[in-house]
């Protein structure tokens, strides 16, 4: 290829990711006909071991179906869904539901005070990270970082999420050795806690 071809290459190159990576929440919300059935109309799954999507980042939304798609995550429903869309389906979808608002549930009062201690100052006893680091104060997550926003999140799906990085049995790339690493510390209470802790907070 001639030098200067590459720099125009590489401009046509962006312009399609960027092009591809621009979801559309109208066609979103056609597509989404079959994720309503476990995630719920506006995003809030009426299940509450199956993830709310309402307001979730779209870049974390992507990337949780490429997983689903390529095999580095795996459940016998999602994967089977993640594995007839296309890129541009995810974006769309991703565009839909982060567009939602979600609808946040109540912490069980006898799990606030210790949920909130972990959640915001971590254990230094055994280690665990506050999870403030990466999903901020008030549970909004990180975009930039594709740190998911959890404020709101069902506690039975959180409670999930992290023994299931405690078991090994999900995570991949960095970020999920970094959560591998904060669950294999904590109890079944701690999770519970802080779980709890998360289903009430507020963005």
């Amino acid at each position: 290829m001639k030098i200067w071809l590459i720099p125009i290459s590489i401009a046509m190159a962006l312009t399609s990711s960027v092009a591809l990576a621009a979801g559309d929440a109208s066609a979103g919300k056609t597509k989404s006909e079959t994720c309503l059935a476990c995630h719920g109309p506006d995003g809030n799954s009426p299940n509450v071991i199956w993830p709310k999507l309402a307001g979730q980042h779209p870049e974390y939304i992507v990337k949780q179906i490429m997983n689903f798609k390529s095999g580095d995550r795996s459940d016998p429903l999602m994967s089977a869904q993640a594995a007839a869309l296309s890129e541009q389906d995810m974006h769309d979808l991703a565009a839909y539901f982060s567009s939602q608002t979600i609808k946040p549930g109540t912490a069980a009062a006898d799990k606030v005070a210790m949920g909130e201690g972990l959640y915001r100052g971590g254990n230094t006893a055994s280690g665990v990270a506050a999870c403030t680091a990466c999903h901020g104060p008030l549970g909004q997550g990180n975009p930039a970082a594709v740190f998911p926003a959890i404020a709101g999140q069902h506690a039975a799906y959180v409670t999930k999420a992290l023994k299931d990085f405690r078991a090994n049995a999900r995570g991949s790339g960095e970020t999920g050795k970094m959560m591998r690493g904060v669950g294999a510390k904590m109890s079944d209470a701690e999770i519970e806690a802080v779980a709890q802790y998360v289903q009430g907070l507020q963005k």
